[in-house]
């Protein structure tokens, strides 16, 4: 398989396994575990996790001294992102605040236009008011209730944080550096978000069970580990924008996990949010890449046109 074909599969398995964050989390939420401490098990094992895959593939952990820096930086705003994230499961339905979520390329695309001088084009407008309308249809729960405004701001912030994540990474000298080490750094330094929040592991919640540290394990190695390693692996292969299209994968199966695990209500305004929310991401993401094939067949044609006309004056 070559590396497109390999970036292909590691942005689907990145993407899917990031929408099992709910499917893991929840029934830790019903055993009276807390976010914090949720997501330090999370951090915790998930280092652990890439520590022994890293020593058994001899891979190196050094670092050079300019890398500290970003990595921090990296580290706290991927923390971050799942606090929110994990905080707003506590005031609306996991599936519409996995959908909600992934609006991030539209703010990836509007930091930046504000902060890097890109562009604005007529196709970031548009995918930026289909997101704005998928998000007010998605603004009232299956029940017919108005979602907290609360849980709805969380989720925001939680999609800011990433997509200055992923800006950041873009942007610097972490760009360059392998997958594992990558993540497995980025997890160690959010971990310290945790551990302050929970006073130095003082107000930690003890596992209340089995199941419980099976569905720490599990959330520490799929949405964790294989996401974001796969994700890392993706955007060297296919780079940024395939690997986020691919991340489409992402509401659709926390919302199928929702509605055949959780029972969560699906109606048709709900899915036709959701349809505008990832209209306006493949929009935003596909917009370049679809004027570039425009502005390809363009010049083809109009070369192939001169080359007749030059061919019919010469005869």
């Amino acid at each position: 398989m070559n590396d497109k074909g390999r970036g292909i599969v590691a942005a689907v398995v990145a993407a899917a396994t990031y929408g099992m964050n709910p499917l893991f989390t929840l029934p830790l939420y019903r055993e009276g575990m807390d976010a914090d401490s949720v997501l330090f098990y999370r951090y915790a094992l998930g280092v652990a996790m890439l520590g022994i895959l890293m020593k058994r593939r001899r891979e190196s952990f050094a670092l050079r001294g300019g890398e500290i820096p970003p990595l921090v930086v990296a580290g706290l705003l991927v923390s971050f992102s799942s606090l929110f994230l994990f905080l707003s499961y506590r005031h609306m339905d996991a599936g519409i605040a996995s959908t909600i979520l992934f609006v991030y390329p539209v703010m990836v695309a509007v930091i930046m236009a504000v902060c890097f001088r890109e562009k604005v084009t007529p196709v970031t407008v548009c995918s930026i008011l289909l997101a704005l309308a998928g998000i007010s249809l998605l603004y009232r729960g299956g029940d017919g209730g108005t979602l907290s405004l609360t849980g709805v701001a969380l989720v925001l912030l939680s999609s800011l944080s990433y997509a200055i994540y992923i800006v950041g990474v873009n942007k610097s000298m972490l760009r360059e550096m392998p997958g594992c080490r990558l993540t497995f750094y980025a997890l160690l330094f959010g971990l310290s978000v945790y551990v302050v929040r929970l006073r130095f592991c003082l107000e930690l919640d003890t596992v209340p069970s089995w199941a419980a540290w099976g569905n720490l394990l599990a959330l520490a190695f799929f949405p964790t580990v294989v996401s974001l390693a796969g994700t890392a692996l993706a955007v060297r292969w296919i780079g940024p924008t395939p690997t986020a299209i691919l991340g489409a994968l992402e509401p659709v199966t926390a919302v199928f996990f929702g509605v055949t695990v959780f029972k969560e209500q699906l109606t048709l305004r709900l899915v036709a949010g959701i349809v505008l929310v990832i209209a306006a991401v493949l929009l935003i993401l596909g917009g370049k890449q679809m004027t570039a094939w425009w502005n390809a067949w363009f010049f083809r044609m109009a070369s192939r046109l001169r080359h007749r006309r030059s061919s019919g004056g010469g005869s």
